[in-house]
């Protein structure tokens, strides 16, 4: 019996998920969440040998995945390997994922499409409006779970049953897989990426939307990002304030004496050392802060928010940038979203461990 199973969401993909589920049973039991479709598709699913479970009605594909979730667990399966049944996933990359699974078997496997580097080259196969939304959410993720993904918005994954018992994340939609990194970070969860084949299809059109999902998503990271804000924010407060403090008082004050003994007999001298000791531990206590990666990290995050209006402006002039052959959207994602500027103020421990692309069976590589 697999100790994994593979559950596959879909709504009306009767023309690719049984190629899909053909290919993926060559790895696993596959079991298809049939999500209110219209079409043929749980027929096509259940012909290629798949397990089917039909919802009445459109829910979602967060709610999709969670009905697969229960299920994979009641069938006692040790980790559950999620994938779309559109086609924009390579079956053939299943082993590649269930390899860095069990290479670090409590961690969440995400299959990444960018490459390897946080500025890697994407496929180009990606249309560059997706991948602009892909890089603007990546930034915010990458802050709220401590960790240097680089495609946060892939659902092509291994969770591992332990997680799934343990971590539960109320979002609908695309929304689900945003809140379960999220909720599995701050459960102490380690995230893993390992790269994958990017597929993309200019004739079929995405389910996810840029309206009403991409909102859906803004909405949820703006929501943590003003919450982790304000924690981060007090606890600014609580540094500056903390000099102040008694102890710190003391501290202090045995410092400056030692500092100054040699020129107490001369006034003049020991004015002069007095100032210079001050001037010298404010200049250190603000260089310490200045250059403290979590510092660091709250500026660019907080660059990035308040630039959002511009955000929002460019992209409603996309089109007519467009026809002028302009694109400082890209410019500006490039510049106040970059994930890899973020990734250098990330605590080393959360840095993901990519697995090498060539190996089936990836051995966790060590933390750069």
């Amino acid at each position: 019996m697999s100790d994994h199973l593979i559950v596959i969401p879909v709504f009306n993909e009767a023309g690719t998920i049984e190629s899909v589920v053909a290919r993926a049973r060559r790895h696993g039991p596959v079991l298809v969440i049939d999500d209110g479709s219209s079409d043929e598709s749980a027929g096509a699913a259940a012909r290629a040998g798949a397990d089917v479970v039909r919802l009445g009605r459109r829910r979602g594909k967060g709610e999709a995945l969670r009905r697969g979730f229960r299920e994979a667990l009641s069938r006692g399966a040790e980790r559950v390997l999620t994938m779309d049944g559109d086609g924009q996933h390579e079956p053939d990359d299943i082993p590649r994922l269930l390899g860095a699974a069990a290479a670090a078997p409590d961690a969440l496997v995400i299959g990444g499409r960018l490459g390897r580097g946080p500025e890697a080259s994407a496929p180009t196969v990606i249309p560059l409006e997706r991948l602009n939304a892909m890089r603007v959410a990546g930034f915010f993720i990458d802050w709220l779970t401590g960790t240097a993904l680089l495609d946060t918005q892939s659902g092509f994954r291994v969770y591992p049953a332990r997680l799934l018992a343990s971590v539960e994340a109320g979002g609908g939609g695309f929304v689900f897989e945003t809140e379960m990194l999220v909720r599995a970070a701050a459960a102490g969860w380690p995230l893993v990426e390992t790269p994958v084949t990017a597929v993309h299809f200019s004739d079929r059109r995405s389910r996810f939307r840029s309206g009403p999902d991409g909102f859906a998503v803004g909405a949820y990271l703006v929501g943590q990002t003003l919450r982790r804000l304000g924690r981060e924010l007090l606890m600014v407060v609580a540094a500056l304030l903390r000099p102040f403090t008694p102890a710190r008082f003391r501290v202090r004050h045995r410092e400056l004496h030692q500092f100054t003994a040699p020129f107490r007999d001369t006034p003049a001298l020991f004015m002069t050392a007095v100032g210079g000791f001050v001037l010298h531990r404010t200049a250190e206590t603000w260089r310490g802060w200045w250059h403290d990666p979590r510092a660091r990290a709250l500026r660019l995050v907080a660059a990035a928010s308040l630039a959002t209006p511009l955000l929002l402006v460019l992209l409603g002039l996309r089109p007519l940038l467009h026809a002028a052959g302009v694109d400082p959207l890209t410019a500006v994602i490039g510049r106040l979203y970059s994930q890899a500027r973020l990734a250098a103020t990330l605590p080393r421990p959360h840095r993901p461990r990519l697995a090498p692309r060539g190996s089936v069976s990836p051995a966790a590589e060590p933390h750069p």
